[in-house]
Parts: C-alpha cells; sequence; structure tokens
C-alpha cells in the first residue's frame, strides 16, 4: 500500500474535501474496471456518515438509459459530453464519497478539476481486475474480447491514475469494509491536519 502522491504535493488536499471547500468531496474514487469504486464507495461513506454518488449512475438518470446504451446508441463521444459535466458537478458540489467511471480521468479537463483534490486510486491488479470483471458485457469498452480489452484500458489509463492520485489504495485480496477502513483514516488524519504522509 502506498502513501498520498500526485498533483497535490507531500501535504495533501486542504482538509478532507480539498480546495473545494466544505461542499466539494471528502474522497473521490478513481479506477479502472473492477477496482471495486461502486463496491468500497458506499462502504466509506456509510463509514464517514456521507453520501456516496456514482458519477455512471447519475449519467444513467439523466439520460435514461443504461451507459451501455448510450455507447451503443449515441456513440461513445456522446457519454464523454455527459461524463465530463457530471464530474464537473459532482466535484463542485457534491459534500461526501465520489466514485468517478474508469474513463473519466482522460479527459484533459477533468484532470485539471481534479489536481489538488483528494483523489484516491484503487489500485488493483490486472489478474484481480480479470476476475472481477469477468465477461461483463454491460460494459461497453470490455466488449469482444474482455481481456484483452481490458489490459488496453489499463495501459492507457494506470498512468493517468498515478499522477492524480493523493492517496494509492491497494485492493487485491482485501475486503470491501478494510480498503473503506484505510481510506477513512487517512481522510480523518488529513481533516485533522495532521501530515497524510510523504509521496510514494
Amino acid at each position: 500500500m502506498s502513501g498520498p502522491s500526485g498533483p497535490s504535493g507531500p501535504s495533501g488536499p486542504s482538509g478532507p474535501s480539498g480546495p473545494s471547500g466544505p461542499s466539494g468531496p471528502v474522497a473521490i474514487l478513481i479506477g479502472p474496471p473492477g477496482a471495486g469504486k461502486s463496491t468500497v464507495g458506499p462502504v466509506l461513506a456509510e463509514r464517514l456518515g456521507l453520501t456516496f454518488l456514482d458519477t455512471d449512475a447519475g449519467i444513467e438518470a439523466e439520460a435514461g438509459k443504461p451507459v451501455s446504451d448510450i455507447f451503443v446508441e449515441d456513440g461513445e463521444d456522446a457519454f464523454r459530453v455527459l461524463e465530463r459535466a457530471a464530474v464537473a458537478r459532482a466535484v463542485a458540489g457534491h459534500p461526501g464519497v465520489l466514485g468517478l467511471g474508469g474513463g473519466a480521468v482522460l479527459d484533459a479537463g477533468t484532470q485539471q478539476l481534479l489536481a489538488g483534490q483528494p483523489v484516491v486510486y484503487l489500485e488493483t491488479s490486472f489478474a484481480t481486475a480479470v476476475k472481477r470483471v469477468g465477461l461483463d458485457t454491460a460494459r461497453p469498452l470490455l466488449l469482444g474480447n474482455p481481456r484483452t480489452q481490458l489490459k488496453t484500458l489499463l495501459d492507457q489509463r494506470l498512468p493517468v491514475y498515478e499522477r492524480l492520485a493523493w492517496l494509492t489504495v491497494r485492493t487485491d485480496d482485501r475486503s470491501p469494509e478494510d480498503i473503506a477502513g484505510e481510506i477513512a483514516r487517512r481522510v480523518a488524519a488529513n481533516g485533522n491536519g495532521a501530515d497524510p504522509g510523504p509521496p510514494r
């Protein structure tokens, strides 16, 4: 397990909700498909007495259809436009735990929004991600050969996840409760003004 890193520097974000102030998220979960964002997020939010928001779920509610249908019917570009707007709204105004879609961090504007924020990268090995994702055809970018597609996604996204992360948490062979507990402790320490640790 690694310590905080990323654009915020050794001292991390300014408090548990980052520089956006008390209205912003206390933790923003990023990571590839299978990292456990939608599983760990609600557990973490409950521990902190806050709410969890999954941007993909928000997009589905706004569009009135699943993400997979948006990709098929409207195209990936249309989805990314909706995603960019959903992330911007959530970073600006969701005072809880936020989970981002795996590809959201590829947008340059979103990367700027996340700079200095309490971004938590759920680090997951390729083997574990494959086991968790399986042959999940509901994930539109994994259609065809899921294993090959996932490897391609990881190669493309891992450097971005690592660069944006304030805190990196390994998830292999760990329960959601254990992972959430570690994140909660680091968020609490940062909110109390404690040094969240050196960059990895």
